[in-house]
């Protein structure tokens, strides 16, 4: 498994590029902006996309996903029902742009060569966050970052879903990288130490 990082756009969303290098099949995961920039990456690596992968509806987030799409006409692209139709405050309907969008949902799982997937939907910064787990790592989109979480004062969001997420985080078994939706990456383990939203969700 290997994982490249992008920020893109003017919030610096971070787009992840998961590749299984005994297929060299990719997933997208928060395409964000700046698709030419993501296609780079993609071409020099020499991979083939199979997923887009959205962990929320946030324009910041998926902006680019339909134009990886045309470059990859076969990848699957999903996102979590509840954000299908846009979220937030400058919503963007999917189901126009890909009108054979994909939902996927608590306790899915999705194959990529030889790795799996995992969905646990994460809602309170939108109805439809979802964590993707692979491996040892948690995609964790705009719910948990180094040291604070995702907002929850847009449309669709919701400070007590926050907690219970944070807190079905906090309660994973072991340790896991966290490669959240913008900034630096952290560690499950570092933010259960740290994170004053994690630890308060945690105690609650």
């Amino acid at each position: 498994m290997k994982i490249k990082v992008i920020p893109v756009g003017m919030l610096a969303a971070n787009c992840y590029i998961l590749e299984d290098e005994q297929t060299s099949l990719a997933a997208v995961i928060d395409p964000g902006d700046e698709a030419e920039r993501n296609l780079s990456q993609l071409r020099a690596d020499g991979v083939s996309v199979a997923l887009i992968l959205l962990t929320h509806g946030h324009f910041d987030h998926i902006l680019a996903a339909e134009s990886i799409r045309r470059a990859f006409p076969d990848a699957a692209v999903y996102i979590h029902s509840g954000d299908a139709h846009g979220a937030g405050g400058r919503a963007v309907d999917l189901t126009l742009a890909i009108p054979d969008l994909r939902t996927y949902g608590e306790g899915d799982a999705l194959t990529l060569g030889s790795l799996t997937i995992d969905v646990l939907h994460a809602p309170g910064h939108s109805r439809g966050s979802v964590v993707l787990r692979s491996g040892g790592v948690l995609f964790t989109g705009d719910v948990l970052f180094a040291g604070t979480c995702g907002r929850t004062d847009l449309p669709g969001g919701s400070y007590p879903q926050m907690m219970a997420s944070l807190k079905r985080l906090g309660a994973l078994d072991g340790d896991y990288q966290i490669l959240p939706g913008h900034g630096e990456g952290s560690t499950l383990e570092a933010e259960r130490q740290f994170n004053p939203y994690l630890r308060m969700a945690v105690e609650e």
